[in-house]
């Protein structure tokens, strides 16, 4: 519960309990779980008052390290206790007794001879289930890319045994003496120093920073292998974005099993299985987003965050938090190591490790014989589109060189859909989002308008709302499947495929997309950020950045930053094997530092001016932000309250305070939102300060205030 104390409940004659216990407790008409915080044998109230722990669930208890992490996250990020909590209760099916299920497995005493004169789809169940385990019909039919009815024919046959047991947790015995890859001696030196640091079994912060291609993966690998064989558990983040099946084909052919993965498509049945094995201490490596970090592990041996620098890592809704910022404190309390992965660290990252707060491990070259692509930046006030069109005569002549040797060519834009902006031609109206300050973006696939911020849809009027005109609409701007269609009129030859974040919902078929780029049966993808991440396809030597400037507008503080970081893990798609990529930087401003630094290859220099902008400016890292975030549905009430708390904001040496002002996203989901930005100085307790001043404001309970502490950004 969004509480911030513990409740006191007696222990029955029949029952024991200890710290971190999970326990059933009643709480008014209802039945909730809890974890045991504190014991306390002189209670100074009436204990006859007290209700009872209902039940006691069979399963270790969370472990002291995880409850103070658990406290101190609260503390920090200025959220309840129990509400952080819930973070960690996030499988309420794991706390009910594993049921029976039919599992198969290979059967015993099999003909050799017998088993390699199967058709390939038994084959492949076989290979599949020849680690030992046994599964569900339905877990082997999809790694072996069947029909459940192949594995039932198969035991009727006798090639498979059906046994009625628990499921086994996932990812238990990952075979560490499987040869990994053949590593060169800057990787072999960093491999070597995050294994000593699993050996040591310390706290300690590492930065593994490469460039794209440079066999990272490969390095924390080894540490992976150490930790295992020290019978201590891992967890790798990954942005959800990144958990891929490229990376999970990477990860099984290591360790000859499938890692166990955390994230928020899976079903009740996946997320209790993994989080029982855990809490067990079955599970070796989990491989998850952000809430993967909340898990009970038994015996945490390190923590991965690879992609350190995304913006997926913070949590903008419920609890928020930075899942970064909460992995170091998390390692810090278990004392494991903790690797930060990146081959463009964020500002604060790189900072830390250039002040010697982190070690700092560098791959300064791709893996293998690849070379950096060629970075080439097109002037469209000089290398001009056609009239309507959004491709420059240079990528275009680059797009058609390239297919004609054979090779792919990646077209990327950050923007789904065919349009962002709808305008009428006689009268200018917008359509706009009717619960978002937000235009609504245009999809032809479906003859939809969509709004992105809060799933409103609506279809494409015939006449416009304003003034009535008919099919008076104009789609301006490009998306995704406006260059689709752009280049299907340019090269109408050319097997081409749209991926953006709308075709991730189904991940088999986003998985069978992504092969058949890899195994060459397109020539052109186009894609949004959901292509730019963790995808190695070796055909592909050119990329085009239709739409370079796009994220360097507006006033956010790390506009320059994320952009270089994105175009920088775009342009690394590019000639990851033998050919030389060559990648395409369209642009109305081509002197930009971002664009400079790309075409340079300096990445350093751009950080650099970067932080020294930042300590111009007294900005993190040099200091510390607080967004204070004020939302109602009455927009006079909602602003009433946020110009109250700006007159009773601290007024302190070393605190500024910028606002109310409406957010840039001044409506969002039917309700107004007014934002309030908090500077200090890094040696402020800043959250005693915002404590105390929200505490001295009457807030109405139908408008809320959150301090986000570290905000990434500031819609």
């Amino acid at each position: 519960m969004p509480i911030d104390k513990a409740y006191s409940y007696s222990v029955p004659p029949d029952m024991t309990v200890q710290l971190g216990d999970y326990v059933a407790v009643p709480l008014g008409s209802r039945m909730l779980i809890g974890v045991v915080w504190n014991l306390d044998q002189d209670y100074d109230g009436n204990p006859d008052k007290l209700k009872e722990i209902a039940e006691k669930y069979d399963l270790p208890p969370m472990g002291q390290a995880q409850r103070d992490f658990v406290s101190f996250m609260a503390k920090y990020t200025l959220n309840a206790l129990g509400a952080v909590l819930k973070l960690c209760l996030s499988a309420p099916s794991a706390f009910t007794p594993p049921k029976e299920v039919l599992l198969y497995k290979i059967a015993p005493m099999l003909d050799a001879q017998a088993l390699q004169k199967l058709p390939p789809k038994r084959r492949k169940v076989i290979d599949v289930l020849q680690d030992g385990q046994a599964r569900r019909a339905s877990e082997i039919a999809g790694d072996a890319e069947c029909s459940p009815s192949v594995i039932k024919s198969m035991a009727e046959s006798g090639y498979l045994q059906t046994v009625l047991k628990p499921e086994s947790p996932p990812c238990v015995y990952p075979d560490i003496d499987k040869p990994g890859a053949t590593l060169v001696e800057s990787q072999r030196i960093a491999a070597d120093e995050l294994t000593a640091a699993v050996k040591a079994g310390a706290f300690d912060c590492y930065l593994l920073d490469g460039v794209t291609g440079a066999g990272k993966t490969e390095v924390y690998f080894e540490a992976v292998c150490e930790a295992i064989r020290e019978d201590k558990q891992v967890v790798l983040m990954l942005p959800e974005i990144a958990l891929s099946n490229a990376f999970l084909d990477r990860f099984t052919a290591r360790f000859g099993t499938r890692p166990a993965l955390w994230h928020s498509a899976l079903t009740s049945a996946q997320r209790r299985k993994t989080w029982r094995g855990v809490a067990e201490g079955q599970t070796k490596v989990v491989v998850g987003a952000r809430s993967a970090l909340f898990l009970p592990y038994k015996n945490l041996g390190m923590i991965i965050v690879d992609e350190e620098h995304d913006p997926a890592y913070k949590q903008e809704e419920g609890v928020l938090y930075h899942a970064r910022d909460m992995a170091i404190l998390r390692a810090q309390k278990e004392s494991c190591p903790i690797v930060l992965v990146s081959a463009t660290p964020a500002v604060e990252t790189i900072y830390n490790a250039w002040q010697g707060r982190y070690h700092h491990l560098t791959l300064e070259s791709r893996f293998g014989s690849a070379g950096m692509p060629d970075v080439r930046i097109l002037n469209l006030k000089e290398d001009k589109p056609d009239r309507q069109s959004f491709i420059a005569p240079t990528l275009v002549e680059a797009i058609r060189d390239t297919v004609a040797r054979g090779e792919q060519v990646l077209l990327f834009l950050n923007r789904r859909g065919y349009a962002p902006l709808t305008l009428c031609r006689s009268c200018g109206h917008r359509m706009q989002c009717p619960r978002c300050t937000a235009w609504l973006v245009e999809h032809r696939r479906n003859n939809k308008l969509n709004c992105h911020h809060c799933g409103y849809y609506c279809s494409i009027p015939k006449n416009c709302p304003s003034c009535n005109d008919l099919d008076s609409f104009a789609a301006c701007g490009p998306g995704v499947e406006r260059v689709s269609e752009e280049l299907k009129m340019l090269f109408p030859e050319f097997r081409q495929i749209t991926l953006s974040s709308d075709d991730s919902d189904d991940p088999e078929a986003l998985r069978k997309h992504l092969q058949a780029i890899k195994d060459g049966e397109y020539d052109v993808i186009i894609g949004t950020q959901i292509i730019a991440k963790g995808h190695h396809f070796p055909k592909l030597t050119t990329v085009g950045v239709v739409d370079a400037d796009l994220g360097l507008s507006g006033g956010d503080l790390r506009a320059t930053e994320r952009c270089y970081q994105l175009l920088h893990q775009v342009a690394g798609r590019a000639g990851r094997e033998d050919v030389k990529g060559t990648v395409y930087l369209q642009s109305f401003a081509p002197q930009s530092k971002v664009l400079q630094a790309l075409a340079s290859g300096d990445r350093d220099a751009f950080l650099d001016a970067e932080c020294f902008e930042r300590e111009q400016a007294h900005m993190p890292p040099f200091s510390r932000l607080v967004g204070i975030i004020v939302a109602g549905r009455d927009e006079g009430e909602t602003e009433k309250l946020a110009y109250q708390l700006g007159r009773n904001a601290p007024r302190a040496e070393g605190v500024n305070i910028y606002g109310p002002a409406p957010a840039p996203l001044a409506r969002l989901r039917g309700k107004y939102r007014y934002r309030l930005l908090v500077q200090a100085n890094k040696n402020l307790n800043i959250q005693k300060a915002i404590t105390s001043w929200l505490g001295s404001t009457k807030i109405p309970s139908t408008i809320s205030v959150r301090a986000d502490i570290d905000p990434q950004s500031f819609f």
